[in-house]
Parts: structure tokens; sequence; C-alpha cells
């Protein structure tokens, strides 16, 4: 949310009383309909008139609108006239619904007393569904299950009331129908909300607590922190101090959310808005702060977040070194919107000075490297992902590696251990064999099978977290006809017979080309490498030759020939000797120049490492 969409300020106070307020979201697997609700929640609330309806209001990015999914949570405040003629204040909380972006999910539950379950009545419960049915019942809120899509003409409303009984164990009777396409059954899901979650709790005379669960940067005015008051209240002019950095800030505006930010006077116990209080500095107010008062502080803060552990790393790069600084800027206030996100700057010889950045997944990855792009105009190079690996020395030391660079020589090293995930497959039980095929290709190990009634069937397998970091999903959805879903959750490190592979480009290693690979995959792994960066590698005027090598030994090479002149082609007859002069001098010259000159590898070369099908 822009500045630029601050609205006047409101006369009103946010002193609602508390018996008034529901704050929920709404949480959901990707694709069953989660926005379009939120869309048909704001349009019956009176939220936006005919003229602001579009697809997809709360979803902020053109990114989000592009490829239909929620990658930021947002939040919008939402009057609502019950039936039994009582005005209540509605906190809406969208979130994504890919297993990316789960920490998004974690922090939007934190700040609410309910959640809408959505499920998607022909596809039924699916693997992130039941994902966030946990993380929403741990966090201690109320669910309403939501069957969406019932106009779909495959829709069977009763097997998926069957499938929450059976796999998340909530009651099916108490899931309310709706098609929120047509908006059908969207007044019973207002007046559950009002009915079924509970009013917050908290004190608006105690000392304020105030939890921060999101925020943006403002070039104007600073950060823009998203808070919801627990306790006390927060108006202009006060004194405020984070209760972790101990900062102490004067709050210039306090306000709600509305289609932009609407100023208010405060926000009282229960509230979820903004607090701009002159904050420049990244990092002086983290996602999970508690807010305090300077003048009567709280005695302690709120429980606030677990620190999100990122699972995948890759080195992002300018493609021109002069652009380091903007990179870094960049860097610094995406993760101020994106807590997820980590980043520690690296060198490269083959790419310079840039940053080494920890991502949930691989759609995350992908996400943060188009919106540095868009949102930053920068033009970036990114190295192959990898997992964090632990490398364990012989003088008894572990190493945590993110890149194949940091890996110990072969005198020292003992033993490389890798993370593994739980991973949970749900499938129609014809594509059972295909998907469980798959985790064996994947070194996977059988955990466990359920079978519901439902003809659906849950699959566990545990995998090495690397194996599913390129083309997993792809291949899962390939070989079940898109029915399968899949989730997953870290488990801890084991050891296994990993090495480094390295590539050399003319006897010189590439290290931003470097992974660390299981032997039984080397060869293969080797081989598609070097013949994917011949293809991308443009001829030259010298032979350049490419080389996949575990340590000293050579396992795959391909050569692209020189680009080549006809030096002959004058000579009309005569001793063939001269020719022969003519040959070898260019030879030498191709030789000379192979030894000065410097192969320039394109970005589509990086890129062709992710492509690469295990």
């Amino acid at each position: 949310m822009a500045s630029a969409d601050r609205q006047p300020r409101s006369k009103l106070r946010e002193s609602t009383r508390l018996d008034r307020i529901r704050n929920f979201c709404i949480v959901a697997h990707i694709d069953h309909g989660k926005s379009t609700l939120a869309d048909r929640i704001l349009e019956m609330t009176g939220a936006l008139g005919d003229r602001q309806m579009r697809e997809q209001v709360l979803d902020q990015m053109d990114l989000e609108r592009e490829r239909g999914i929620t990658i930021k949570a947002s939040a919008i405040r939402l009057g609502y006239r019950a039936r039994d003629g009582e005005e209540y204040v509605l906190n809406l909380i969208d979130t994504p619904g890919h297993v990316d972006f789960t920490y998004e999910v974690s922090r939007s539950l934190a700040a609410a007393e309910g959640a809408l379950l959505v499920v998607d009545a022909a596809q039924g419960v699916e693997a992130q569904t039941v994902a966030n049915a946990h993380l929403t019942v741990e966090q201690g809120l109320k669910i309403i299950p939501v069957i969406n899509k019932i106009d779909l003409p495959n829709a069977s409303p009763e097997r998926a009331r069957a499938e929450l009984e059976e796999i998340i164990g909530l009651s099916g009777e108490g899931a309310l129908l709706t098609s929120a396409k047509l908006g059908t059954g969207v007044e019973e899901v207002l007046e559950a909300i009002v009915e079924r979650i509970p009013a917050p709790s908290g004190e608006a005379e105690a000392p304020l607590q105030a939890l921060i669960f999101d925020s943006h940067f403002d070039p104007h005015r600073g950060i823009v922190a998203y808070v919801r008051v627990q306790n006390g209240h927060i108006a202009r002019g006060m004194r405020i101090q984070m209760m972790s950095t101990r900062h102490v800030f004067e709050v210039q505006e306090v306000g709600v959310f509305r289609l932009g930010l609407e100023v208010v006077e405060d926000l009282s116990a229960g509230a979820v808005g903004y607090v701009i209080a002159g904050i420049k500095e990244i990092g002086q107010a983290p996602v999970g702060e508690t807010i305090t008062s300077v003048g009567d502080p709280a005695a302690e803060p709120l429980p606030g977040y677990r620190r999100a552990k990122p699972m995948v790393f890759c080195g992002i790069y300018p493609s021109e070194n002069e652009d380091y600084p903007y990179l870094r800027t960049a860097l610094e206030k995406l993760s101020l919107n994106d807590a997820a996100l980590s980043s520690e700057p690296e060198t490269s010889t083959a790419l310079g000075f840039g940053f080494r950045c920890g991502f949930l997944g691989l759609l995350h990855m992908e996400v943060v490297q188009e919106r540095l792009e868009r949102e930053y105009g920068l033009d970036l190079v990114l190295t192959a992902p990898s997992v964090v690996y632990r490398a364990l020395t012989s003088d008894g030391e572990v190493v945590e590696v993110d890149s194949p660079t940091k890996l110990p020589g072969a005198d020292r090293l003992e033993g490389i251990e890798e993370p593994y995930v739980r991973a949970t497959i749900m499938t129609p039980a014809s594509y059972l064999g295909a998907c469980i095929e798959l985790c064996q290709d994947r070194r996977g190990e059988y955990e466990s099978q359920e079978h519901s009634q439902t003809d659906r069937v849950v699959v566990t397998y545990l995998l090495p977290l690397s194996e599913i970091l390129l083309d997993f999903f792809d291949q899962l959805k390939s070989r079940s006809r898109g029915y399968a879903s899949f989730d997953y959750e870290f488990i801890g490190y084991r050891e296994s017979e990993l090495s480094k592979l390295d590539v050399l480009i003319n006897g010189d290693p590439v290290d931003a080309l470097s992974v660390i690979v299981h032997r039984s995959r080397s060869q293969q792994r080797g081989r598609t490498l070097v013949k994917r960066l011949r293809e991308a590698i443009s001829r030259q005027l010298f032979e350049v030759r490419i080389q996949a090598a575990l340590g000293s030994r050579i396992i795959a090479a391909e050569r692209i020939a020189p680009l080549r002149k006809n030096v002959t082609a004058k000579c009309y007859g005569g001793d063939v000797t001269r020719k022969r002069k003519l040959l070898e001098k260019q030879k030498a010259g191709k030789k000379r120049m192979r030894q000065i000159g410097k192969v320039d590898v394109p970005q589509e070369a990086f890129l062709s490492v992710l492509k690469i099908a295990e």
C-alpha cells in the first residue's frame, strides 16, 4: 500500500467496543478461490463501488495479478451490519496459498482470532489445506470451513465435507457452501464470522502492547508498520519504544486499512492498523517486534514470530558491477517487506560482487528476482539454487555450507550431511503408483500411506530437500495430470554420499556453476550440464573446452570449435608448403588467443543449470 493512497484524516476514533470487532484471515490451498471470496466480502460490505471493483482487489502487485496468486498478506477494515442490527468492524487479512509463503500465513494468523478455511468443492482437501489447518489450530484460532466453487459442474460438496472430517478432523456439518464467483452463500459467511469468531481480548486502559505483523518502506516517510494492538492504545504524538531494539520514536500518524491508508485519531485494543513514526533505518522496527509506550511501558513483550529459516540459497549478482550499491539498497528495502528473505555479501571470480540470498523455496526465489527487476530496474544474474549442507571436518568442526565454494577441501572433509523433509502427497488412488515412482527416483524413503473413503490417498515420504528443488512439483503434476497436491516440512539432517561437481572452462573453474550432487547422480548431472553449457555459450575465435570434474577427475567434457577464417583462400596453386605455413601460423595464433582470451558466460548458461532434469 503506497502512501500516495492515504486518505484524509477521519473524525472517528478507532475506539470501537471490543465485542464489535472481529479479526479474521482467509487460508486455503493455492487456487481454491480465496482471493475471489475476499472480493465478494469487500463487495457485500460496501468497501468498494462498482467502478472500483476488479478481480483480486487485495493483491496489490502486478506480479500477483499476472500469476493469479497471492504473494503478500494484505489487510483491510470493513464495516458490516449483521442480521441482529448491530454494526461490526471486520478486519480481514488475506494470505498466500503456496507452500513457499507459509511464513506470511503464520504472521497473519497472529493478528487474528479466527480463520476461514476455504476448500474447493471440486478438488477437495489438498496438502496445503491440511498444513494451513494445522497452523491455524496451533495458533489457537477458531476455524470456519468454507466449501467454495459449488457452481462447478464437477463439484462434490458432500465429498469435501467427508474429507474435512476424515483428513483434517473438522466437523463437516459446520461447513458453509459458497460460490464466491457468483456470490452465493457469502452473506452466510459474514454472519458466521460475527457469530462464531470470538471478539479480541485486551484492555484499552492497560499499558500499550502492539505487535508488528508486517511493514513496508515509504521513501518519504520511512517504515510503515502494520500492527495489531493487543492492549492499551496508540495515538499521534505519543512517544513509543521498540521493546527488543529499545529505539524510541514519536508517532506521526496512525490509521486503518481501507483500499488505501485511512488516518484515524487513535488505535485501541483489538484494532488492526498502521503506525508511522519516522523510522528511517531498516531493522529498527523488525517484524515480530512489540511496540510499547515510553511513559507507561508494558512489563514484557508479546510472543513474536519464530524466525523464518531459509531453505534454498542462490547468488544474486548485478550484470554490471557498478549496479552493486543499487542491488544492496534494493535487497534491504525488500527484506523489510519480506521478512523471510535473507542476504549477505559474497564475491565470485566469474561474476564479481553480489549477495548470497536465502529463500523459502523456488517460487519465493522467482518472485524476489522479478520484484528486484521490476520495482528497482535491475538486470540480474542468478546462480544455481542450492540447499544448506553441513560439512563435517577432520578436526570435529561442523561447517554450514550454503554455497559449493564454502565446502572444505578434500583433505579436511570427513562427511557431508544434507537436509531432509517430510513430504505429504495427496492424490487420487489411480495416480498413486506414478507418485510413488517419482519419490523413489528422488532417493525417497517411504514412511506411511492412508486411504480415505473418498478415493484419495495421503502418502508420506522422507526426501532430500535438494531432490525437490528443481522440477519435482512439475513432475508430480505431470504424472498425476494435475490432481496431486504437495506439501513438505523440514525434519533435520542426514549424512549422504555427496560430492562437489566443478565446471571448468578452458581449464579455469567457474565457481558460480559449481554444484553439490549425490555420487550416484554425478555422472549424469555432469554430462547434462556440459551439454547445456555448450549450447548456451557462443562460438569464440578460439577453441573452448567445457569440462565437469569431481575433484581432479574429469567425468564429462564438450568442445566448442573455434570460428575459423579461410587463410588459404588467397593461394592459387603453388607449393603446398605455403598453405601449411599459413595454417601453422593460424594455429599458433589460436593457441595464444586461447591463453589470453576470456570466455563470456551468458546468463542463459547459469539458467541452464536450473533446467536440468534430474
